[in-house]
C-alpha cells in the first residue's frame, strides 16, 4: 500500500485484506490520474479522512492498475465512491461534490 495525495492507496491484491477485511466502514475512490474531478476530490477525501479518522478509512484504487477490482464493483466512471461495511459494499456515488454535500451523503454510514 501507498501514500496517493496523502491517502492510502489500495491495489487489486491488497483490496481484500484493507477493505473487505477492514474493521472501520471504508471509503473507495475509484480513481484514475488523468480524471480531472478526480484531483479535485483528493484534498476534500484527505480534510474527511483527517476529521473522522476513528470512524471511516478512506483510500483510493487506481482504475487503469487495477482493473480486476474496478470490474469486480462495476465502477463504470472515474470519480466513482464506495462505501464498504462489513465486507459489503453499502453505498456509491459517482462524481466529485463539495465536502458538505460528502459528508450529508456519508452522515448514514458514519
Amino acid at each position: 500500500m501507498t501514500k496517493v495525495s496523502g491517502l492510502d492507496e489500495v491495489t487489486d491484491a491488497d483490496f481484500e485484506a484493507e477493505v473487505i477485511g477492514a474493521e472501520l466502514p471504508v471509503l473507495v475512490q475509484f480513481t484514475a490520474d488523468w480524471c480531472g474531478p478526480c484531483r479535485q476530490l483528493a484534498p476534500v477525501l484527505k480534510d474527511i479522512a483527517f476529521e473522522e479518522g476513528d470512524r471511516l478509512r478512506i483510500v483510493q484504487l487506481d482504475v487503469d492498475r487495477n482493473p480486476q477490482t474496478t470490474i469486480a464493483y462495476g465502477v463504470l466512471s472515474t470519480p466513482t465512491l464506495m462505501v464498504f461495511r462489513g465486507g459489503e459494499p453499502v453505498k456509491s456515488m459517482v462524481g466529485a461534490r463539495p465536502k458538505r454535500r460528502l459528508l450529508e451523503k456519508l452522515s448514514d454510514v458514519l
